[in-house]
């Protein structure tokens, strides 16, 4: 099975009456990296009004969220989750940071600003068909390291947040259709835990 992500963190730009909607687009895999992209961005644009955004994760987008962050209700947060569906995406955010230029856009006048900065970040950045993946932890012992990271290295494996010294976890993505041979290779110096 298949779904449609985006490959690389991207930008766009919509202005309208001297308010300026500020898009980032990123690939996200977990709720976790959803907060950290807009907390840096709070940090980054501490200066601007609002920071809505809409995101979809898992295979299907079955988890989503749009959040409009003070604008009127469905104005901002709807109109960014509407350009993730229309380009059936998922695993991906998208953060419109707006600064208020002094006139009021009216509600119609938001939903097409938020609508179009959101399109303009989404046409910046490459649209790829991945792989349905499963997530797991791994742990095992420290002199299995080198078997784990070559079975990791070998299978192409994208792995991340590495830690222990003795015990050592990681988390892997690995291809539905891979899973039963990552077991295999691993065998039992490995012990395996899907992560949800």
């Amino acid at each position: 099975m298949e779904y449609k992500t985006i490959v690389f963190e991207s930008q766009g730009i919509y202005k309208e009456k001297g308010s300026k909607f500020l898009a980032f687009a990123y690939p996200v895999r977990t709720e976790d990296e959803v907060k950290e992209k807009i907390d840096f961005l709070r940090k980054k644009y501490y200066d601007a009004r609002h920071y809505c955004y809409a995101y979809r994760l898992g295979a299907d987008g079955e988890r989503y969220r749009a959040n409009d962050d003070g604008e009127p209700a469905n104005t901002a947060g709807k109109p960014i989750l509407g350009q993730l569906m229309a380009h059936e995406l998922t695993n991906v955010l998208v953060v419109v940071v707006r600064y208020f230029g002094g006139i009021l856009l009216g509600t119609g006048g938001l939903v097409q600003a938020y609508k179009q900065a959101a399109a303009d970040a989404l046409a910046n950045t490459e649209i790829v068909k991945d792989a349905v993946t499963e997530t797991f932890q791994l742990t095992f012992d420290y002199q299995d390291m080198n078997r784990v990271m070559k079975v990791v290295k070998d299978m192409n494996l994208e792995y991340y947040n590495l830690t222990g010294e003795i015990n050592r976890t990681m988390i892997v993505n690995v291809k539905k259709s891979l899973i039963s041979q990552m077991k295999n290779r691993l065998g039992t110096v490995v012990s395996l835990k899907i992560v949800d």
